[in-house]
């Protein structure tokens, strides 16, 4: 069987690709067929997150192992798509270069007999051009804010002004 999937730049513009990729592929093969449809150059990290219905992101899955134990932590070639991707669970959320946060939504769209005589993966669809930089992230955060209470004023953190002793660690001799 293939799987078809269709990854979407999480943008405002439309860019977007279309791959099928045998449903035997890791989440590895997954990671380079988008490199390759994206035209990036594959030498940064990259990471793939579950996600529910709903796009909110779970548990990560990285290109490699960055635990401190290694082989503590599942990585991208140890997750096969037709353990992980099927019809009830179509969702999964990959971002490449963690320093521009490219950040795709990718969809399960169809699964499919597979094709005699094509390769895969293969680019089945692509539209709109890639920006030369990653749009910007909003990151938000539950507001607890206004729930938030202390005992706390702008009177309480007088009590430290024109004390020293904050200032003076001595840890500056340590300095060469």
């Amino acid at each position: 069987m293939i799987y078809k999937f269709r990854a979407i730049l999480d943008a405002e513009e439309d860019i977007f690709r279309d791959i099928a990729i045998e449903k035997e592929a890791t989440l590895e093969d997954l990671h380079n067929a988008l490199v390759n449809a994206f035209g990036f150059d594959g030498t940064e990290m990259a990471s793939f997150y579950t996600c529910d219905e709903n796009w909110n992101q779970e548990d990560e899955i990285p290109l490699f192992d960055t635990g401190d134990v290694p082989g503590e932590m599942r990585i991208m070639n140890n997750f096969i798509l037709e353990d992980n991707l099927d019809q009830h669970q179509t969702k999964i959320i990959y971002v490449y270069d963690f320093f521009n946060m490219w950040t795709f939504l990718v969809e399960l769209a169809a699964i499919e007999e597979k094709v005699d005589g094509e390769t895969y993966p293969a680019l089945l669809y692509s539209h709109g051009q890639l920006p030369l930089d990653a749009p910007d992230k909003t990151f938000e955060a539950d507001d607890f804010g206004s729930d938030f209470e202390d005992d706390y004023d702008e009177d309480d953190l007088d009590m430290f002004d024109g004390d020293d002793s904050f200032e003076d660690f001595g840890f500056e001799e340590n300095w060469n």
